[in-house]
């Protein structure tokens, strides 16, 4: 008797590089024996150094969406496009999944069809330790909802997150303004503000092993993107506030003079995309701001 064929998954996981293919293997090393045997799309930002040359040989079961240009964070939408999964696990060139955490996920969204992403546990490092941001979101003041798992945030971290993929594009995706720099928040909002649920369930669970030093530019870009996100979907006055401060800033701090640079020449973009926020997800930002 032969063995029956493996199920095909219904999870597949995107991967945004550029230039970075030693992590990138790593990273693959882990995905490509995980046991729910995902379908894996690497979607390549243009890279100049010899990740497609690196795929070829050593992965060639990894599927590579070769993208002309560098598109940032927008890699991962042409990502899921290209799946026909109705999930998608969102994966870094550092990081990847705990065997088991893709099967958890598939389960919690079967059961709850409002719950649009997961924002995973994520263990850092070769020591596995606790990321921050894991007692942030397990504390998030948005508390729980019968009709979810674990508790409501408006916030993750890209590359330990799990979508459903209707919810995922019916939003948008990750705004193309945005580039890459803390671009979660406005997926959160653009989730919630179509009802989907934006959760933290910490038995579904990430792996991230970020290089020792902080990217170059990447506080600036933080911090653009934050004030950017208010502009494209916040209320008018809380933007203005948030622009007197970088710009207060900006007099002695040369990172936020680069930021508000960059927040100004990206701005009347963001003003012909801006979508204020409905009031329940207004208040609900609120709310979190108050809390941290």
């Amino acid at each position: 008797m032969t063995s029956p064929h493996p199920k095909t998954s219904p999870v597949g996981i995107v991967i945004a590089t550029r230039n970075r293919s030693a992590a990138l293997a790593e990273a693959l090393r882990h995905l490509t024996t995980l046991p729910e045997r995902p379908e894996i799309i690497v979607a390549d930002n243009a890279s100049t150094d010899d990740t497609r040359a690196m795929l070829a040989h050593g992965f060639p079961q990894v599927r590579v969406l070769a993208l002309p240009l560098n598109h940032g964070a927008l890699a991962r939408t042409y990502g899921a496009r290209a799946l026909d999964t109705p999930y998608v696990a969102f994966s870094d060139d550092d990081s990847w999944w705990s065997p088991g955490a893709l099967t958890t996920a598939v389960r919690l969204f079967e059961d709850h069809p409002r719950l649009g992403l997961i924002a995973a546990r994520t263990l850092v490092g070769r020591t596995a330790d606790p990321d921050p941001l894991n007692e942030v979101l397990a504390d998030s003041p948005l508390g729980r909802v019968r009709d979810l798992p674990g508790t409501q945030v408006l916030g993750f971290l890209a590359c330990a997150s799990v979508v459903r993929r209707r919810a995922y594009l019916d939003a948008g995706g990750f705004h193309r303004l945005l580039f890459f720099g803390g671009e979660e928040t406005l997926l959160a909002y653009d989730l919630a503000a179509r009802g989907w649920g934006v959760t933290h369930c910490p038995d579904v669970v990430a792996h991230h092993h970020p290089a020792p030093a902080p990217r170059t530019g990447r506080p600036v870009v933080q911090r653009r993107n934050e004030l950017l996100t208010a502009w494209l979907r916040r209320p008018v006055p809380y933007a203005l506030a948030r622009t007197r401060d970088l710009a207060s800033e900006a007099r002695h701090d040369d990172d936020a003079r680069q930021a508000l640079r960059g927040t100004l020449a990206r701005l009347p973009a963001a003003l012909r995309d801006r979508r204020p926020l409905p009031p329940h997800v207004e208040r609900a930002a609120r709310l979190l701001e108050h809390a941290a």
